[in-house]
């Protein structure tokens, strides 16, 4: 236990470092989104870019592990969404954001970490794969849910075009056709280009961590427990299972084997906290003080949940 500590500790003593710092004034929570665009539109593209074009495109489009990993979510996604409306008796923006929460993981901030110290071999591949999911389909997918209570008056087409409108301007979205067109190409990059690309994608881990701390100081669980717990769970421990079970169900109806590191890698990502800006996605829609909750106790949570989980799949062999 004390080898699975020593993987998870560094992870958060960096958002433990960042809390500090910010709480104690050495940085203001305002420069943490100047640092949380450094990453997003920087460090990680540059991350995605050099993990998709070193690589080739049958490596990085593994059709088994987006269809796991795609499944997993998108069943949490819909239990969410519907316990949300029925049993919380939420609204459909709120149950949208409730089930953003439990079903769209720290993939970049957290799980790259996570996956350079215990599955460097497939850190990148994975972190690229997950991108494409929560980039190209679960927040798409989330925001029309979400906008059709706000904006009930506009046609769900013209919600679907402002959806794409968005993607096509994010960064990350753009690195990664960047990086399939060098790789299906066949090009061999300048070295000045590729170890300038190295450069700022190794920073994208410790400035992401750091990030993560920073943003949580200022944040409450005062009254805010009840609401926030449902989607800690869900987050934690029910959308790594029903990756877990789509990934049984891929094996029992033929789909191919996927390699059991990726596997891992799948079932490790699901079982991050949710995503880093999940405050500042809710915060449009008036959910922000419930966010920050669950993202708060999520956080802190994960510590043993993580470790956990790490300890199972090294038993298990699978590490």
């Amino acid at each position: 236990m004390l080898e699975i500590i020593s993987i998870t500790g560094p992870i958060y003593v960096a958002i433990a470092l960042g809390f500090l710092t910010t709480r104690l004034g050495l940085f203001a929570k305002q420069d943490m989104r100047v640092l949380g665009s450094f990453v997003v539109n920087l460090a990680l593209p540059a991350l995605l870019f050099s993990a998709i074009s070193q690589r080739q495109v049958r490596e990085i489009f593994n059709v088994s592990y987006l269809l796991i990993y795609a499944t997993g979510s998108l069943l949490t996604l819909g239990i969410a969404y519907c316990w949300s409306r029925r049993t919380g008796h939420c609204g459909k923006a709120e149950s949208a954001i409730v089930a953003m929460g439990m079903s769209c993981s720290n993939s970049g901030y957290v799980g790259y970490p996570i996956l350079l110290l215990t599955l460097p071999r497939v850190a990148a591949v994975a972190v690229a794969l997950n991108m494409m999911v929560e980039n190209l389909l679960m927040l798409p997918l989330l925001f029309v849910l979400a906008d059709r209570e706000i904006h009930a008056h506009l046609p769900l087409k013209a919600m679907m075009i402002a959806s794409v409108s968005r993607l096509a301007r994010n960064p990350m979205i753009l690195a990664m056709v960047a990086g399939t067109f060098v790789s299906f190409a066949g090009w061999r990059l300048p070295e000045i280009l590729t170890r300038t690309t190295a450069l700022f994608a190794a920073s994208s881990g410790a400035v992401s961590l750091f990030v993560v701390g920073g943003v949580l100081v200022g944040n409450s669980l005062h009254g805010m427990v009840r609401s926030a717990v449902p989607i800690t769970a869900g987050k934690l421990f029910l959308h790594p299972l029903a990756v877990f079970g789509a990934a049984f169900l891929a094996c029992r109806i033929g789909l191919p084997a996927l390699d059991p590191k990726l596997l891992s890698a799948a079932i490790l990502m699901a079982a991050m906290p949710m995503l880093g800006i999940y405050t500042i996605l809710a915060h449009r829609y008036g959910q922000e003080t419930k966010s920050a909750a669950a993202l708060l106790l999520a956080t802190m949570v994960s510590f043993f949940s993580l470790s956990g989980l790490l300890w199972l799949l090294k038993v298990s062999g699978w590490l």
